[in-house]
């Protein structure tokens, strides 16, 4: 059957319960276009009959990340819009199924189905007990089957963490960071780069775990010439050359671009509108040039790439084509500041956040509702957090839930998640930024360079004195190192006169202790326990650190990889 099928617009019907139905346009090889409805059941039905190896967007999403909020509604409507096309236009233009009687029979008629299926379910229809009582019932979630285990691998780690010593078990993939593209559209390397890259790939190879390296291209202090290496046919003919050349030299498993950020200026950098366009070109490209067996994936932020109108794009199914993964960076959304806020949220999980698409949850809806599947997504997971010059005793930027809102029933039921007994509660709502102080929402970012302090000089402080990072990034391990936490058999407290807090709106801990005049806003093995077992219980392709050289061994890495059900 040569046909396309466009999903063209959405409505509900309220017979026999609220539910949403999608209007289907069918255009036939001949032009004929033809126009019926489905709701999501039949494609579930559908795509069971078939037994095909193509993605739908996650069964239950539309109760599972419910929110009494008219927004939701439409932002998850609009990610089941693009997914449930990107799938029937891959069943479509595939040899095994595009002529398939079923196929066929399902573009013929409208749904006929009379008896209701919680899967078509309209959420703001629905109250929070009726809701959490029909997931109790039942509700599913699409795990992944195998998800994924990475690391980025920066090249100043060689000397802390030597490529023989690693334990390669510990990573399905590592993304060996960072090659910088150049002016002469070609690849430039740190010093001792090569070498040390030669040393990762023949250790992985000889420990016989798997492991794929990939080479990381950019970064935030090199991502100065991707505007121009992208702009035209030949300087990306010369990038792709020069990155297979790398692959092949090297004996690598993939590239992963690391553009900090495509039509946005980064850290200083030039950029145009045309960036995003430029850089599906290149994928295109190096897809072709790499074969459909090496891995091509990029680091991003929580939306999708900036279009030639300043504004994420709507519709990236043709990168997911060529991509292999997305590495979202879910971190950086508030750095250090005196009113500090979470480095990584889970989620808005109040329903107050002042960044409502900084989260790893709102992420996930972003990217799924233009397109990109929820398999290629590999969610972002910091292994350090910021300390802050501050008294508070709070997080700023993730409010108190609205009166009436049961956020242990929300975890537990909605999310999957347990609710932790926190010092103290999400940080009281204050009027007007010059209290608030201004948010540093970054947009993650890998930086260059993040090495850690040098023994004699955290010996030569008091422990617990953490001034020296005042407005810094600060390493998980030497969060440790310094005294504020100390492991507790296999989980972390609060040591030196620090109280260990939790955040419940963030899903994530923080640190303070008020005669330092300190802040510490950071991940644990709770927190990143929980977001891996978000990222596999919504189906997504698993996890990845930045960066390996900052966990305390490989206590992180464990919880990761535990809760990634590996």
């Amino acid at each position: 059957m040569d046909a396309k099928v466009a999903i063209t617009k959405h409505t509900t019907a309220s017979d026999p319960r609220p539910h949403v139905v999608y209007h289907l346009q069918v255009t036939s090889a001949y032009g004929t276009k033809t126009q019926l409805t489905k709701r999501y059941s039949d494609f579930v039905e559908l795509h069971t009959e078939l037994n095909d190896p193509f993605t739908l967007p996650p069964k239950r999403i539309l109760a599972t990340t419910f929110l009494p909020s008219a927004w939701v509604d439409d932002t998850l409507i609009a990610e089941r819009k693009a997914g449930l096309s990107a799938y029937i236009n891959a069943l479509l233009t595939s040899p095994s199924f595009k002529s398939s009687p079923v196929l066929a029979a399902f573009l013929e008629a409208s749904s006929n189905a009379t008896s209701f299926s919680l899967e078509d379910a309209l959420p703001s229809t629905l109250s929070r007990a009726a809701a959490q009582k029909l997931l109790a019932k039942g509700g599913e979630v699409k795990a992944t089957a195998n998800p994924v285990a990475a690391a980025y691998y920066p090249d100043w780690s060689a000397g802390s963490n030597p490529p023989e010593n690693l334990d390669y078990s510990k990573f399905d993939i590592l993304f060996f960071a960072f090659a910088i593209p150049n002016s002469s559209n070609g690849i430039s390397w740190d010093d001792g780069g090569t070498a040390i890259l030669q040393r990762l790939v023949k250790s992985a190879r000889n420990s016989g775990k798997g492991t794929k390296i990939v080479l990381s291209i950019g970064g935030w202090g090199g991502s100065y010439w991707f505007s121009q290496v992208m702009s035209s046919s030949g300087n990306r003919s010369a990038f792709v050359n020069a990155a297979v050349n790398a692959v092949n030299t090297y004996g690598l498993d993939g590239i992963d671009i690391d553009w900090e950020y495509p039509n946005q200026s980064g850290a200083g950098n030039p950029h145009s509108a045309n960036d995003s366009a430029n850089l599906l070109s290149f994928f295109t490209s190096l897809r072709s040039a790499l074969g459909s067996s090496k891995i091509i994936s990029a680091a991003v932020t929580c939306l999708p790439f900036t279009g030639s109108n300043g504004s994420p794009l709507t519709n990236v199914s043709a990168y997911a084509a060529q991509m292999t993964y997305a590495n979202i960076m879910n971190y950086d959304t508030w750095g250090a500041s005196s009113n500090p806020g979470p480095n990584a949220p889970l989620g808005n999980l109040c329903g107050t956040s002042r960044q409502p698409q900084a989260s790893a949850q709102a992420a996930l809806a972003q990217w799924t509702a233009a397109g990109f599947p929820a398999s290629k997504l590999l969610l972002g997971l910091p292994l350090y957090g910021y300390v802050s010059k501050s008294t508070a005793r709070t997080l700023t930027g993730i409010a108190l839930p609205p009166a009436g809102f049961d956020l242990a029933a929300y975890k537990e039921r909605v999310m999957n998640l347990p609710v932790r007994n926190p010092n103290f509660a999400c940080a009281l709502p204050v009027k007007g930024d010059e209290e608030l102080g201004e948010p540093v929402f970054l947009d993650g970012n890998h930086e260059r360079v993040k090495e850690a302090k040098k023994v004699p000089e955290v010996e030569a402080k008091a422990a617990g004195d953490l001034s020296s990072y005042f407005g810094q990034q600060i390493a998980f391990n030497q969060i440790v190192a310094l005294g504020a936490l100390k492991k507790s058999g296999s989980v972390y407290v609060e040591a030196n006169g620090f109280t260990q807090a939790w955040d419940d709106c963030s899903d994530t801990p923080f640190l303070f202790n008020t005669s330092r005049q300190t802040v510490v806003t950071y991940d644990d093995t709770y927190s990143l326990g929980d977001k891996a077992a978000f990222a596999r219980q919504n189906g997504m392709a698993g996890c990845f650190t930045w960066s390996l050289d900052q966990d305390d061994g490989y206590a992180l890495q464990n919880v990761i990889r535990s809760n990634l059900g590996k």
